[in-house]
């Protein structure tokens, strides 16, 4: 089956919505290849105690806003009804079940290879993720341990690991909710394994959101800017070093990455409820051995290691990504390829939906100039 259209958006999480939505906002038609059954599966297959870190205000997608009846943090299940709005808001038209699995340049247009058939059309929008691929390292070891071994991406709820010891590997936002949510639910020992210790900052702090005071500081120059978060963390955490917290590797406004916000983690390293680790050396049989020499068993480890995007093996686009594998380009701007441009990559402290928000908005007002331009 071959498809003729203007418009193909590779991806139907809040980035592709966003884009669809904005470019209907102009009246401009698009075709969204959502690789799920459902709108907002992306979100609905995430752990049960995930809310949004970001307040309601400003985690809306493009000219649509979260209604004021849901709370300041959205939980998973509101924010997944919300893209289903959206989506209905926008008469969006979307294929589902369809996974795109190679991009290419077919004369003055794009080809879209897919499951369900082949797209053509002259723009094309990759809208697919930071978080495409799992990402798990081959530990050593690894098929000899007899415990259960899972991506944090699998992980639902501490619900089924009631009363087992559990290591938690990485330090992302995931693998620290994780981990206080083992606890909640009855783990009797957690622990968790950092390699590269992280920022940590409350989600609040004297009642005011913390993705505010990112936003008013975005404009700084960022090394200001990470001085002043690093004196403000320190004001709201006190010292840390007294319960195993590591020193920052890095900070959020040099490195453009969102630090951990904290919900629940640290009140469980302050109470010795949560065992910190360093990086993991190898498995053994019944558990993990660790960098410094020490070894611990557990009945399950959970591996909050990361993604990666996937755009390597997907785009035929040649200096379009980095050796990372994410995108050259700023997300809702033009590429160095006619036609082709991505959204969804911006990492900064005012929020990935929000730069969403205004990323796509400005790719629509691109793709509608150059729809109206002459073609080259």
């Amino acid at each position: 089956m071959s498809n003729n259209t203007n418009i193909v958006i590779i991806g139907g999480g809040p980035a592709g919505l966003s884009t669809a939505g904005a470019l209907a906002q102009l009246g401009i038609q698009s075709v969204v290849l959502d690789r799920n059954a459902h709108v907002g599966d992306v979100w609905a297959q995430r752990y049960d105690r995930l809310h949004l870190h970001t307040i309601r205000a400003f985690s809306g997608l493009a000219h649509l806003p979260i209604p004021r009846s849901n709370p300041r943090y959205l939980a998973r299940d509101q924010f997944v009804r919300y893209l289903q709005d959206y989506a209905r808001h926008f008469t969006l038209n979307i294929t589902h079940n369809c996974s795109a699995s190679a991009v290419r340049r077919d004369g003055v247009s794009w080809t879209v290879e897919t499951n369900l058939g082949r797209w053509r059309a002259p723009h094309v929008v990759v809208a697919v993720g930071q978080y495409g691929k799992p990402s798990m390292p081959n530990w050593e070891g690894w098929s000899a341990y007899q415990g259960e071994v899972l991506h944090s991406v699998s992980y639902r709820s501490g619900a089924s690991f009631k009363g087992r010891r559990v290591l938690v590997i990485g330090s992302g936002n995931s693998g620290t909710e994780i981990a206080a949510d083992l606890l909640e639910h009855g783990a009797s020992h957690v622990a968790n394994s950092i390699r590269t210790p992280p920022p940590v900052v409350p989600r609040e702090f004297l009642g005011t959101p913390v993705q505010l005071f990112g936003m008013v500081m975005s404009v700084l120059p960022s090394r200001l800017a990470d001085r002043m978060g690093a004196a403000i963390a320190r004001v709201a955490t006190g010292d840390l070093s007294g319960h195993g917290v590591r020193a920052a590797a890095w900070q959020p406004f040099t490195a453009h990455k969102v630090p951990i916000i904290d919900v629940g983690w640290l009140a469980a390293v302050k109470a010795r409820r949560l065992h910190l680790r360093g990086d993991v050396a190898r498995f053994t049989p019944t558990g993990v051995a660790f960098a410094d020499g020490t070894t611990e068993d557990f009945d399950a480890v959970i591996a909050a290691t990361g993604f990666t995007t996937g755009l390597a093996t997907l785009i035929d686009a040649p200096v379009s990504l980095d050796d990372r594998g994410y995108p050259r380009h700023r997300s809702g701007g033009p590429t160095n390829h006619r036609g082709l441009y991505f959204m969804g990559y911006t990492e900064s402290t005012r929020g990935h939906v929000f730069e969403s928000n205004r990323d796509s908005r400005r790719l629509a007002r691109l793709i509608q100039r150059e729809m109206a331009a002459p073609s080259r």
